[in-house]
């Protein structure tokens, strides 16, 4: 994540916009023709739910009419329909049409057919089953993020993290720190962001039981262990956070700096030096909640709360299915323990804890902290049942009320991270009805914030294309399920759907935002991984960037495509993706944001999977 200077390794997502420099790139408008394209779910859609695409061009094609065909007889299951009245401009094409087939309900595979122009879309599927399975491919790239044991390698790198700095003992104090995830194409690991994707997959599991297989044991081998393979990858980030607070009244919150990986090559062959010698001991940094900066550059931290909070979470979370569910009281009691002294440590330490930058001044700069104790107070209390965490985090919703990145047009970099709040969901569920009301309020104000946004174009789009925007996609369509599931309102659900939508190809570039997934769809086959461009093999799972700005873009350090732009018809001074291993802005893949998606693709999956559980 953190930004480097040689061989285009990765600048990642730490760079603010405001701090974007050198431009490189100016987009041209695509070329006047007759072309029409058509993006639709490369998934598919369910029987019941609503099932739109979209239609764009450089003319009007309101002449026109469309029609769904079955891909195996040619037959038409569904029309002709008129071609609707186009609902204007988006990025460079004047019309755009939302194509509403929600009528077809019969399963099958098929395609969208333009009657005159005999314009196709590519295959999707209708069925009660389209989503099953695709949210275990999500695992198969936090796999190959490990760190310490690497099953997608079959290797160990990082053996001798990490040597203190910032702590209560002295410098460069050795500390067992190793395990985790790489946070990206580099092989930082931060708390920040470690934390948030531990919760988000344990929240998963808790929403979605039955849903998860087994093939897998506790190092990410093949073979089945008798624990959900989702719970599997969320020890090994459980197991590291535990390592991260060594004391009751200690927190580690980053492993290395961006020193990392200056000139490349594979995880067990890291080749930065962080003056220990080349692939020796990195640096594991304490979290003071103050400024730290090792070298040049400084963060500009105020507190530890939203680690904190976050930290508590998981704890909470995994002493309840550790206890619960998987019948091992003495690791349930393990993380209870540590949850509620790290919350501890949060109510003392209001206030963020930033990344630490060293060489470059980028770095994640989270701003947000009383989401994260509302979180951590919630689980807590589901944990203990103790009312002090109920009325403190009703407290701390309060104070973060309807604080969201959502209705702006822009936001610092992990400024509002996460990019929902989930704290407000877990507090719902052991909160009075009245409150109840309140916290479902939050929710749909950010929710009507984009959906004003969204309904002024036909992808339905309001999401800000800043850094990660398909996380904020992942996320937004994440809040308004939990909306609809709070409440019953059906308001949103056609903007839930276009988000969804939006994320599986309903998009100007006709691109899943997943490697492989639809595996005969059209996916990122370049992405910006080094384990990926090394090997040659593919990173299946990986949630990608996503489309930023154009005028992001266009003032990027170190970006020239290492290939002709397959897409670049599609690319606008509005909005620019790129499936190119040399774009860090818009194609490399983010562990954190896969593992937020967890919960997204499972949601929609109908699997029905009882995995026998140790006892």
């Amino acid at each position: 994540m953190l930004p480097t200077s040689d061989e285009g390794i990765t600048v990642r997502r730490l760079i603010p916009v405001v701090l974007l420099a050198a431009a490189i790139f100016c987009p041209q408008a695509a070329a006047q023709t007759s072309a029409v394209y058509i993006r639709a779910n490369q998934i598919g859609y369910l029987p019941d739910e609503v099932k739109i695409a979209v239609a764009f061009s450089h003319h009007s094609v309101v002449n026109e009419s469309f029609e769904v065909i079955d891909v195996s007889t040619g037959k038409t299951v569904f029309g002709p329909a008129a071609m609707p009245s186009s609902d204007g401009a988006y990025a460079n094409y004047e019309f755009n049409y939302k194509l509403d087939f929600t009528a077809l309900q019969k399963e099958g595979r098929y395609k969208l057919h333009l009657t005159v122009s005999k314009i196709e879309s590519l295959p999707f599927s209708v069925g009660p089953n389209v989503y099953n399975k695709h949210h275990e491919s999500l695992l198969f790239f936090m796999r190959e993020q490990r760190c310490g044991y690497n099953p997608f390698l079959d290797e160990v790198c990082h053996k001798k993290d990490g040597r203190t700095a910032y702590g209560p003992m002295p410098d460069s104090t050795y500390l067992d720190v190793s395990g985790g995830w790489h946070d990206a194409a580099d092989q930082l690991r931060y708390l920040m962001t470690s934390g948030n994707a531990v919760c988000r997959m344990l929240f998963a599991y808790e929403e979605n039981r039955g849903k998860y297989r087994d093939d897998y044991n506790a190092l990410g081998q093949k073979g089945a262990n008798g624990i959900p393979d989702i719970l599997d990858e969320a020890k090994w980030g459980l197991d590291w956070l535990l390592k991260m607070h060594p004391a009751p009244d200690q927190l580690f919150h980053q492993v290395a700096d961006d020193r990392d990986h200056i000139k490349g090559g594979l995880p067990p062959n890291d080749s930065s030096d962080y003056g220990w010698g080349l692939n020796s001991y990195r640096v594991v940094y304490y979290a003071t909640g103050e400024p730290q900066g090792l070298r040049k550059y400084r963060n500009t931290s105020d507190g530890l709360a939203n680690l904190a909070g976050r930290y508590a979470a998981a704890m909470a979370m995994a002493s309840r299915i550790w206890a619960n569910d998987l019948h091992d009281p003495a690791f349930a009691a393990l993380c209870l323990k540590a949850g509620r002294e790290v919350y501890e440590m949060g109510l003392m330490q209001p206030g963020c804890q930033e990344g630490v930058p060293c060489i470059s001044p980028y770095r994640y700069m989270e701003r947000t902290w009383a989401d994260d104790m509302e979180w951590g107070a919630a689980e807590l209390y589901a944990a203990t049942h103790n009312k002090k965490y109920l009325e403190e985090g009703k407290k701390f919703a309060k104070l973060i009320n309807t604080t969201s990145w959502m209705g702006k047009d822009t936001s610092g970099h992990y400024e509002m991270f996460p990019f929902m709040n989930l704290g407000h969901y877990a507090l719902w569920k052991v909160a009075d009805k009245k409150f109840k009301n309140t916290l479902a309020g939050y929710y749909r104000d950010g929710i009507e914030k984009v959906w004003q946004k969204a309904s002024k174009n036909a992808f339905e789009m309001g999401v800000p294309f800043i850094w990660c925007s398909f996380n904020l996609v992942v996320d937004f369509t994440t809040q308004c399920i939990l909306y609809r599931k709070m409440t019953n309102d059906r308001t949103y659900e056609h903007l839930e759907l276009a988000c969804r939508d939006w994320l599986l190809g309903r998009n100007p570039w006709g691109i899943s935002a997943f490697v492989g997934i639809p595996a005969d769809g059209n996916y990122p086959q370049y992405p910006h991984n080094t384990v990926a461009w090394t090997t040659g093999r593919q990173i299946t799972g990986a949630l990608n960037d996503g489309p930023v700005f154009g005028s992001i873009f266009k003032y990027l350090s170190g970006v020239s495509l290492s290939r002709p732009d397959k897409y670049a018809e599609f690319q606008s001074n509005l909005v620019v993706y790129h499936d190119d291993r040399a774009d860090y802005s818009t194609n490399e893949p983010i562990m954190d944001g896969t593992a937020g998606a967890a919960f997204l693709m499972a949601w929609y999956a109908n699997d029905k999977i009882l995995v026998p559980v140790k006892k």
